[in-house]
């Protein structure tokens, strides 16, 4: 390495082949700096250098891949993996990942159950609850037996006279009401301004003007 370069940080190279030996998947250097900088606090120019270094020596792989360049551990030091190798690692894959998906499942379902309980009452206030709806309960039976107790019922004939005369106003109101809308709309058709302004110089109040409403027959 010539004298106008930067040397790569000591113990960098060896912190580095470890990496990638045994993650044994390719990386930029850029990869690399964002994966170990918080563990080693290596900085991204002795990474570059580290890595250079190493290519250089011919422990790791560089190869170029579009305008950067990729870093790997060289696949000679490896064991050669076997058809038979590769389906047992499949099917470990397999298994693991069905583990994985598991113990996910597993986890939404305990999260689940952990928000009902964070949500839920707590025994003290549970008690507290319960003291007072008793205490409600206590005045509602009080009332009740107050109701019963009482000797001024209203009787069904009285009921049924005070629904007749209901029945009686009701049916009053609304002939009259009826009489003086067609009294109105008569004076309305010569009359040269509009409804409202009529009704405002007569001074005639109508039901919407208080929000009434005639009930229904």
């Amino acid at each position: 390495m010539s004298k106008g370069r930067a040397e790569a940080a000591p113990g960098a190279p060896g912190i580095l082949l470890k990496y990638l030996q045994e993650q044994n998947r390719p990386y930029s250097a850029q990869d690399v700096f964002g994966n170990l900088q918080r563990e080693h606090g290596l900085g991204k120019a002795a990474v570059v250098k580290a890595l250079e270094q190493l290519a250089q020596q011919g422990k790791i792989k560089e190869k170029m891949y579009g305008k950067q360049k990729i870093y790997f551990a060289d696949q000679d030091q490896f064991d050669t993996v076997s058809d038979a190798d590769l389906q047992s690692l499949d099917a470990k894959i397999v298994t693991l990942t069905a583990k994985v998906q598991s113990l996910q499942q597993s986890c939404r379902q305990m999260e689940a159950e952990l928000k009902e309980l964070t949500s839920a009452l707590t025994t003290p206030e549970m008690q507290k609850e319960i003291q007072e709806l008793k205490k409600e309960c206590a005045g509602y039976t009080e009332r009740l037996k107050n109701i019963k107790a009482a000797t001024n019922h209203v009787t069904p004939e009285e009921k049924e006279q005070v629904y007749r005369e209901r029945q009686k106003y009701c049916k009053e109101w609304r002939k009259r009401k009826r009489m003086a809308t067609e009294l109105c709309d008569a004076i309305l058709e010569g009359y040269p301004k509009s409804k409202k302004q009529f009704f405002e110089e007569v001074g005639m109040e109508t039901d919407e003007d208080y929000n009434v409403k005639l009930p229904d027959p």
